[in-house]
């Protein structure tokens, strides 16, 4: 008999099952605005060239052959069981042992819409620490009727998304955990919110309750619990309100300056940080995504290709603060939309805005180093239709913890090119008839080349884009990938690049308007009327080197219920794989078994996080890890040998949610207000994730 997926009723008018809750606060309605790419530039669906191997194609039909015969079901099986001790959901009952890839040879979790944290069989968890929980001395308790500014400045930040882990040498067991804070929900953080009049103090907490947190955490050798510890001389907040420093080939700019930065160089604090990367080097990097929902006024067509408000913010902060009103500071959305670098071992350093790593709504930046050490970063832009990035040093990376060394490596990623991906695919588009089927020549592949934008050098920067000087290539990004015609993607989000093989996976997590009236139709890499539910493109750059300026690409998943014949997992059978659905950030385990946390998943369950096997026998077999609480997204994966960390971001944001009226009992019971809070998973028996 063949196990159904839950049915669950949702709005299908808020893109990627999210409720508007969460589409008004963490992105300002993003979906429902005029998409902001409007070049003419080829669409991904339109050059893809469509991906499963005639072996593969053979292979499937195979399987779903045998399994007709004998009535396999799909492996997504039953609810789990009642929650046991700190709201751990065990896996379905029934299942055979765990086999897999190693790293993944656990029992699956089954799709489920569990009120908790849900984790495999023979596995515990703790939540790391809580929004609210104080993490610099003299920081006090938090206390939701009793926020201030000045104590939310001192506590761990609200809606934590990447995740770093840090070593720290010196102090055994210890490690630096450094979280994004993206954004904050005030109808869910305070009692009696009215939207259309915040007042000053709400607004100033919630300028604190967004940035960074470092927090140095302690664990033991029994098992991988995670601990804080509170008031350590490394633990940090960055807020909205931290002074910045902008680096790099537009620092200076005169489209940089303000009324109160007439330098250019400066800037206050930093918005909506997503996902990020650690370096080679020790810092940390983190991407301010959807920063355009901050700013009010703006009518130039350059604040439009970035999505800017026209009218008032949803958040009201311009009538606080002049700098986000764009009628009077007209400059201050460019110093927004950059990749920040952190240095968590510094407590007193200054965070820095990467000018040459390009502006545009970052997902993340993740870092590989060349064959002669020089850095390359890897960048998402997370809109409909947007583009994919490499930046390529040019200087090396030295080796060493000496101040001199430090301060070199600091200023690697303030020169080199910047690139945008082009794509082409093999096929002719008339074969694509929007349901699925394959082209002729049954797969789905193509190459792909790095378009130069801009270079910058110690002496100065060089536009490669025709029409555009190098300061507006760095500042207007979006406007130079169209110039180029850089190929429009599905949102594309997290980046990674594989330790073990060096193979690059984008994760696009979804896009709804294609094949709609007036946009991009169906192609071969999304054979489906509307991509609901998303897939994962894996790069190969020339020659395996990450500074090659031309790479191989291939369809590695496309999301959805493996039921339906649209879906693809790397050709592994796909009676054996769990449902997915709209990939979003991404991290490697130390097996180069690729994770996936998924945002706004469209199959019923709640959002997950899932293992994925990239090479050997078992390519391709996807099993789910955890599920998330209700209305909750899950962000910030890390794996490492024996723990899991994932964020779990905005629980109980459902429409019709209030503080007074949570409609999760996550973290902390019935009846209190929820709290974003970072969860680390672990074996009970101490021994490594998956094996």
């Amino acid at each position: 008999m063949r196990i159904q997926l839950p049915i669950i009723r949702t709005n299908d008018s808020h893109a990627g099952g999210r409720s508007a809750l969460t589409c008004r606060f963490r992105c300002g309605d993003a979906c429902f605005h005029e998409v902001p790419n409007a070049s003419s530039n080829e669409y991904l669906g339109d050059v893809i060239a469509g991906a499963l191997s005639r072996r593969s194609v053979v292979r499937a039909a195979a399987v779903v052959t045998a399994a007709a015969a004998t009535g396999t079901a799909v492996s997504t099986a039953a609810a789990p069981r009642a929650a046991a001790a700190e709201g751990v959901g065990a896996a379905h009952e029934g299942h055979s042992p765990a086999r897999g890839a190693r790293g993944l040879r656990f029992t699956p979790v089954a799709p489920n819409t569990a009120d908790q944290v849900t984790i495999p069989e023979g596995y515990e968890q703790n939540i790391v620490i809580r929004w609210g929980e104080p993490i610099l001395r003299g920081a006090p308790a938090f206390d939701p009727a009793k926020q201030t500014a000045a104590a939310q400045a001192g506590q761990f930040g609200y809606n934590c998304d990447y995740l770093g882990l840090l070593p720290l040498r010196g102090e055994p067991g210890r490690q630096i955990l450094v979280a994004n804070h993206e954004y904050t929900d005030e109808i869910l953080m305070f009692a009696g919110y009215d939207a259309a009049n915040p007042t000053k103090e709400q607004v100033e907490i919630a300028w604190a309750a967004h940035g960074l947190s470092a927090v140095v955490v302690e664990g033991n050798r029994r098992d991988g619990k995670l601990v804080p510890v509170t008031r350590h001389p490394l633990n940090r907040r960055v807020t909205a309100t931290t002074e910045f420093r902008l680096t790099g080939p537009a620092a200076g700019s005169d489209l940089l300056k303000t009324s109160v930065d007439p330098t250019g160089t400066k800037v206050l604090g930093t918005l909506n940080n997503c996902a990020g990367g650690e370096t080679p080097w020790g810092t940390t990097l983190h991407g301010e995504e959807n920063f355009n929902q901050y700013f009010a006024n703006a009518t130039r067509a350059t604040d439009k290709r970035y999505g800017l408000n026209a009218a008032a913010s949803e958040r009201k902060w311009e009538r606080f603060d002049k700098r986000f009103d764009v009628a009077q500071e007209p400059n201050e959305p460019h110093r927004f939309g950059y990749v920040v670098e952190f240095d968590p071992y510094d407590p007193e350093s200054t965070p820095r805005k990467h000018t040459a790593l390009g502006r545009f709504k970052h997902e993340g930046a993740t870092v590989r180093l060349t064959d002669d050490c020089r850095p390359v970063v890897y960048s998402g832009d997370d809109e409909r239709f947007d583009y994919f990035y490499k930046f390529v040093g040019s200087r090396r990376m030295k080796h060493g913890s000496s101040r001199a060394a430090r301060e070199h490596n600091l200023s690697l990623l303030d020169e080199g090119t910047l690139y945008v991906a082009k794509l082409t695919g093999d096929s002719p588009a008339i074969e694509i008839d929007g349901t699925g089927k394959l082209p002729n020549d049954g797969e789905f592949d193509g190459s792909g080349e790095w378009i130069p934008l801009a270079t910058a050098t110690k002496d100065g920067a060089v536009s490669h884009v025709d029409g555009m000087t190098a300061e507006e290539v760095f500042v207007f990004t979006r406007l130079a990938g169209d110039k180029v015609g850089a190929t429009k993607m599905d949102r594309p989000e997290d980046i990674e690049p594989n330790p073990v093989t060096g193979k690059v996976y984008v994760a696009l997590t979804n896009n709804t308007r294609r094949g709609t009236a007036g946009q991009a139709p169906v192609d071969e890499a999304n054979p489906r009327i509307g991509n609901k539910h998303g897939h994962v493109l894996e790069l190969t750059e020339r020659w395996n080197r990450a500074d090659s300026k031309s790479f191989g690409w291939k369809l590695f998943l496309v999301a959805g219920d493996p039921n339906d014949p649209a879906t693809y997992f790397a050709g592994f059978p796909k009676d054996q794989v769990s449902p997915i659905s709209c990939p979003d950030n991404v991290a490697f385990d130390p097996h180069g078994n690729l994770w996936i946390s998924t945002d706004g998943a469209q199959l019923g369950s709640h959002d997950g996080l899932f293992g994925v096997a990239t090479r050997g026998a078992r390519r391709g077999e996807l099993k789910q890890f955890l599920t998330v609480p209700k209305g909750a997204e899950t962000c910030g994966p890390i794996v490492q040998e024996r723990r899991v960390l994932v964020a779990v971001q905005h629980p109980g944001e459902l429409d019709g949610a209030t503080a007074e009226k949570p409609l999760s009992a996550w973290p902390d019971g019935p009846g209190k207000i929820n709290r974003p809070a970072v969860v680390a998973v672990y074996r009970k028996d101490g021994d490594d994730i998956g094996v």
